[in-house]
């Protein structure tokens, strides 16, 4: 029935600085753009050119007018091979990140976005 991911919405306060963090702070890459009236637009990123699942940076304004109870707090794990150097680069980007979590079953650190949104990074091998 389901095989992939498509697509996951992370609401946003503001979209053009939402897709600065995403492109220039985290290194993703833009995937698609495109307006949706006067003041919102769809905006897709992801971590490269050929990955198939995409964050929606979506306006979170814009859901509250029409659909309060669906915006939430995103809960969403992100995976690296190489956990030590894309803590490096966060902290060098100025993104906040929380304190490497050094567990038997794997390292893993919580960072936010521009807005105060929590995720996680953790090392798959």
């Amino acid at each position: 029935m389901i095989n992939k991911i498509g697509k996951i919405t992370v609401y946003v306060q503001d979209q053009e600085q939402a897709k600065d963090f995403w492109l220039n702070k985290i290194g993703f890459v833009l995937k698609f753009e495109q307006p949706m009236g006067p003041d919102a637009y769809w905006i897709e990123v992801g971590p490269s050119k050929d990955e198939f699942t995409t964050l929606v940076l979506y306006s979170k304004s814009a859901m509250e007018q029409h659909q309060p109870s669906k915006v939430a707090h995103p809960s969403i794990l992100f995976s690296t091979t190489d956990i030590e150097a894309a803590y490096e680069k966060m902290k060098q980007n100025g993104v906040e990140v929380a304190e490497m979590l050094r567990l038997p079953f794997g390292n893993m650190f919580s960072f936010k976005d521009q807005d105060g949104n929590d995720y996680l990074l953790r090392e798959d091998k």
